[in-house]
């Protein structure tokens, strides 16, 4: 059961990621200036590399903080999917438009974003017409999670071939897409409620 407290320690390690989510920004941003002015400054690319790295690592910490100590909350569980999504789509489309090597296709970009839009006013539509929504994770789902961490690793180390792993993500992210759909219209059609 969540804890009324408000600003327990896992919180306070959500924040941090949050905080460092600009600060990954502005390494990114400064690095792809600098391929640009035709002087790659490595090292910034490299600090990027760990902001975003350390970040990732808070996203466990906190998790493990929360459920070792008792400190599941409202808040924190507001916080943390702001927390990993901004992350997660922070760095798409910071990697999507700041000049580096190797960068993201603008359409995975708009693959990702349309997705999580269509699942959220997907969830509110059920949520409304049902009078509740039953949230499903499903394995695709974490699949493309884990396929776009991978996507990101491959396009912050600048390996070549960067589109393959970009290529495999983004199919992933549609199917689990469809899946979340599918899901949402089968809660739908076992409404009780009779329809006009």
């Amino acid at each position: 059961m969540m804890k009324m407290k408000i600003m327990t320690l896992a919180n306070h390690i959500t924040v941090v990621r949050i905080l460092l989510i600009p600060v990954f920004v502005l390494f990114a941003v400064y690095y792809g200036r600098s391929i640009e002015d035709g002087r790659p400054e490595e090292w910034l690319r490299i600090a990027s590399i760990i902001v975003f790295i350390t970040a990732s690592v808070t996203d466990l910490l906190d998790g493990w903080v929360a459920r070792k100590f008792g400190q599941m909350s409202r808040v924190g569980a507001v916080l943390d999917p702001i927390a990993d999504k901004g992350l997660l789509l922070t760095a798409l489309i910071t990697l999507t438009f700041s000049k580096w090597t190797y960068a993201f296709p603008l359409w995975f970009l708009v693959l990702v974003i349309a997705r999580d839009i269509v699942i959220m006013t997907g969830c509110l539509v059920v949520k409304h017409l049902n009078g509740k929504l039953e949230v499903h994770p499903s394995l695709i789902g974490k699949t493309a999670t884990a396929t776009q961490m991978v996507a990101l690793a491959w396009v912050m180390l600048q390996f070549p071939g960067h589109l393959y792993p970009i290529y495999v993500a983004g199919a992933f992210t549609l199917l689990s897409g469809l899946g979340y759909v599918l899901d949402g219209v089968s809660q739908l059609r076992h409404h009780d409620t009779p329809h006009a």
